[in-house]
């Protein structure tokens, strides 16, 4: 029997078959993926094939096959820097939330993430929420970094879920597509997730005052299926984001501004930093690239852990 993976929580998963029924599995002994040492070996989003047993009247499923991924989402275990943590597997497109504020998301933090997508092949659109909320300091903020984002490539949307600002856009970049929501606790994940499906109700909770930033209501990644043909997986908050599985020579093409700047070097092998005649470099000096993309760039290169927050999640 074959069918996807809708929820993990370490020790089982719950699988929907082809016919749609759900199915409690398990992992019958040790799993391993060939090349790639991670703490799940499964994720919410593949594909898997299990059979069915029966033990003292309930029916359960047990696990015995990953079929090929397409693309995944990975990043730095927490306890054991060695291995990776799956966030999610098979995604269309990722939704990242990014709040200037109450909690605030940092460029590095939004940097590395849309490196790891760009590595693993998967689109990013980036959501700037609660401009509802902005004074017009912040909300001029806001359009910098859309600016910022935009002029890279990528798509950037100003939404509110509290009033439902452009939340329409959102659904229709959804339909017939399974979508990941990302971003820190407290960026209005769950809130947005109970705007675009009201019938799911997930929990919400406060920003923390004291620290200013989200309580985790996510504790496992979980798919959902909405009612106008689309999915979404829900992911935990994620406090820091642990760039994995890249060499310092590669890092550079998951940045498509200095990417497409490459050719221009005069070394093919260059790595944007001492080299002469770099492009990029040059770029940099007559102020025709972001430079807090260049900061980031550098820290992941070095690899340095974004030093404003501890590299784990609320929970997991």
């Amino acid at each position: 029997m074959t069918g996807t993976v809708y929820k993990s929580t370490g020790s089982w998963y719950t699988v929907k078959n082809l016919n749609g029924k759900f199915y409690e599995c398990r992992i019958k002994g040790r799993f391993r993926l060939e090349g790639i040492k991670s703490t799940n070996p499964i994720a919410v989003g593949d594909k898997v094939e299990f059979e069915l047993e029966t033990k003292n009247n309930t029916e359960t499923g047990v696990i015995n096959r990953i079929e090929e991924r397409k693309n995944y989402i990975v990043r730095k275990s927490v306890n054991l820097s060695k291995q990776t943590h799956i966030i999610a597997a098979n995604i269309d497109q990722v939704f990242l939330l990014v709040t200037i504020n109450n909690p605030p998301t940092f460029t590095s933090f939004i940097d590395r993430f849309l490196v790891t997508a760009e590595a693993y092949g998967i689109e990013t659109v980036l959501l700037f929420n609660k401009i509802d909320a902005y004074d017009k300091a912040t909300l001029l903020e806001v359009k910098n970094l859309t600016n910022l984002y935009r002029k890279i490539g990528y798509e950037c949307i100003e939404i509110s879920a509290n009033t439902g600002e452009n939340i329409e856009m959102v659904k229709q970049l959804m339909e017939g597509k399974v979508s990941m929501f990302a971003g820190h606790s407290g960026v209005g994940k769950s809130t947005l997730v109970n705007v675009i499906e009201p019938s799911l109700d997930l929990k919400t909770k406060a920003i923390s005052d004291q620290h200013m930033q989200g309580q985790h209501t996510t504790t496992f990644a979980e798919m959902f299926d909405l009612s106008f043909d689309a999915k979404i997986i829900d992911t935990p908050g994620i406090k820091g984001f642990g760039v994995v599985d890249m060499e310092k020579e590669e890092v550079g093409d998951y940045f498509p501004e200095f990417f497409a700047l490459k050719q221009d070097c005069k070394f093919n092998n260059c790595i944007h930093v001492n080299e002469p005649k770099c492009a990029v470099k040059e770029a940099l000096d007559n102020d025709e690239l972001p430079h807090t993309r260049y900061r980031s760039y550098l820290q992941i290169l070095e690899g340095e852990d974004e030093h404003y927050r501890t590299d784990n999640w609320d929970s997991e």
